[in-house]
């Protein structure tokens, strides 16, 4: 399944070292004037070669627009966008041509369909979600007054103040981790750093925070809001949990603690805590949604790894080619372009 949502639909299409990656966006409302500049910069948020963090495959992520918007309006047909790939280096990947990489797609992909694209992971890779960043940059401009910002929050053992209300939120795009916290933020610099020099990878969590929120988006049974949004998380790539509000660690505490106390203040609903997460019932209640995506260590490590060819024989598989050492930094884009495609195909 290459599709996303029912009422706003994005489809991804490409390759990691195919000509181009991209989406087609189908449900977007006639009469929308794109804003092609907040495309481009969301893109250029995710695209790889930031810094010494990241990946070094260098790629300008300049998107096309091959249908669907005419003189920068939409028309409510299907918005196709399409993003050449110009830094292939699939002679990298030739050692693997018959080997299977620990804890990729390899096998999996082999398996399932008899064949697979070993240059780069092929339709596996993380490249793909350059698409669905472009098509998140569309449902943000149809959204309007809702936002969406993610950012940080963990990088191995190092952790901000789950408080989220307590961060500037401007200090995000102001490093290279886009963690909200300076402090912190150098620290995990340091560390994915030092983990990138030593040939290896380190795993984080992104939280994401949405504010504004209209009362009464989800289903109350197939169709919750939050269901959707962790369907949608957990098909990013290297993602390995979803938890929203209270998440796991609600589970240890009493509902008297737990559950939140609605009150009239100044004539509006509300909740005095929100451990609901903005979502109750499966619908929103208007509060803050907040959610957390855990992202395991990006599985290429610059190290000889045990495994099998795909006849069976025992191999060394050896670590080539240019890979983050941490995705967590370039995966806040996705987050949030993934979950304003869930809200507006929920508004739909």
């Amino acid at each position: 399944m290459n599709t996303l949502g029912h009422n706003f639909r994005i489809t991804s299409f490409g390759e990691s070292h195919g000509v181009g990656v991209g989406v087609v966006v189908d449900g977007c409302p006639p009469g929308l004037k794109l804003d092609l500049g907040f495309i481009q910069k969301e893109l250029d948020r995710r695209k790889p070669g930031q810094s010494k963090i990241t990946t070094q495959r260098k790629e300008s992520d300049e998107f096309q627009i091959l249908s669907g918007v005419f003189e920068k309006i939409t028309t409510g047909a299907p918005i196709t966008i399409f993003i050449p790939n110009e830094d292939q280096k699939s002679k990298d990947y030739s050692h693997i041509k018959e080997q299977f990489r620990p804890s990729h797609a390899d096998f999996t992909y082999q398996e399932k369909y008899g064949i697979r694209d070993y240059r780069g992971g092929g339709r596996s890779s993380a490249r793909i979600t350059a698409g669905w960043v472009a098509a998140g940059a569309v449902a943000k401009q149809v959204l309007e007054d809702i936002s969406i910002q993610a950012f940080v929050s963990q990088v191995g053992e190092l952790k901000v103040d789950e408080d989220y209300s307590t961060f500037d939120f401007d200090e995000i795009e102001k490093n290279a981790v886009r963690c909200p916290d300076p402090k912190v933020a150098e620290e995990m610099f340091k560390l994915i750093d030092s983990v990138r020099k030593e040939g290896d990878t380190i795993g984080g969590v992104v939280t994401c925070v949405i504010r504004n929120m209209p009362v009464g988006l989800g289903e109350p049974v197939f169709g919750k809001l939050h269901a959707e949004l962790g369907k949608a998380m957990l098909s990013i790539n290297a993602v390995k949990g979803f938890e929203y509000g209270s998440g796991f660690a609600g589970s240890s505490m009493r509902g008297s603690a737990h559950n939140d106390a609605i009150e009239n203040k100044d004539g509006a609903i509300t909740t005095k805590t929100n451990f609901s997460g903005g979502i109750q019932g499966g619908i929103s209640n208007g509060e803050d949604i907040y959610f957390r995506v855990a992202f395991k260590p990006v599985a290429t490590i610059m190290r000889d790894q045990q495994s099998v060819d795909k006849d069976g024989n025992e191999v060394m598989v050896s670590g080539k080619g240019r890979h983050d050492p941490c995705v967590v930094p370039r995966a806040v884009p996705i987050v949030e372009a993934l979950a304003a495609c869930v809200l507006v195909d929920l508004s739909s």
